[in-house]
């Protein structure tokens, strides 16, 4: 009995197992993300007129695209081969999986301006992971209105689209969203870290995040081999619509690849995680102060 006593008090002196210290930076970047992005968004909403006329005016911009490629199908039955119902169907998978990207960690691009001013040091002295501090900051969820145009064109597609639907079909559209999302995350994350090297590169960065999207609101067929095989290989951009899209649709698959493609998705998104965060310690760890 005292030794079974003696047992439960060292047990008790212990307390219970930490946990695994990689899970523990997890948890403490995600309640940091979210308590600065709540305190942004309580900011936004003391001005409720403001935030309704800038989402408008989010929403109307972004429309723009659309529009344009409405007037080029005023003109033309199809483009690339594809045609309007098959475009807004592209269009707005990219559109509403940048969108959430764009609203979650879309302030990662101002990463080269506190690096420049020396604002950066401040976040690196806070008991918090400064990836989530950089990516709440400013949250602006007037970027919804990006995120409502994209289901909107997205909902008017598979509204006219006659095609068949199966289960396969149906359970790809979801994950097309929300892996396209994750892969937008990555390279938001990657970009950020470039900028640590080349600090004036905010533009650079752009070109592969809204560049990216712009370029995927368009089938394949009307850019050059070269250009597909760079986004389909090198910054894998292809697989957040136009390889499972082709599946959906029934479509060729860009450069012949084979049919399994269409389903790897998510799998490229973890990978360009993984890639993403070792791009971003990478950065980290060369940055230098300006005070140094």
């Amino acid at each position: 009995m005292a030794e079974t006593a003696g047992g439960a008090d060292r047990a008790l002196t212990r307390g219970p197992v930490p946990a695994p210290p990689r899970r523990r930076r997890l948890a403490d970047g995600l309640r940091a993300y979210r308590m600065i992005a709540a305190m942004w968004l309580r900011s936004t909403m003391a001005y409720r007129a403001s935030f309704v006329m800038t989402t408008i005016g989010n929403f109307a911009a972004t429309a723009l695209d659309f529009v344009a490629i409405l007037l080029m199908f005023s003109r033309v039955d199809a483009l690339g081969g594809y045609s309007l119902p098959e475009i807004a169907l592209l269009y707005g998978l990219s559109g509403t999986s940048f969108g959430l990207a764009d609203l979650a960690i879309g302030s990662m691009d101002r990463l080269g301006r506190r690096v420049r001013d020396g604002t950066l040091d401040t976040l690196l002295v806070r008991p918090a992971p400064v990836l989530a501090q950089v990516a709440a900051d400013r949250f602006a969820l007037r970027r919804l209105g990006r995120v409502t145009q994209g289901l909107l064109v997205l909902g008017y597609a598979l509204c006219t689209l006659d095609l068949h639907w199966t289960v396969l079909k149906v359970l790809l559209m979801p994950v097309m969203v929300l892996s396209g999302c994750v892969i937008f995350c990555s390279v938001f994350v990657a970009g950020a870290a470039f900028q640590f090297v080349a600090q004036d590169a905010s533009e650079v960065q752009n070109a592969f995040t809204y560049g990216g999207t712009t370029l995927l609101e368009y089938p394949p067929t009307v850019f050059g081999r070269e250009l597909v095989r760079g986004v389909t290989f090198v910054l894998p951009l292809a697989f957040v619509n136009w390889l499972p899209a082709a599946y959906v649709l029934g479509r060729p698959y860009p450069l012949a690849l084979p049919q399994w493609t269409a389903f790897v998705s998510p799998l490229v998104a973890v990978a360009c995680c993984a890639l993403a965060g070792l791009a971003w310690r990478a950065g980290l760890r060369s940055y230098r102060s300006t005070g140094s």
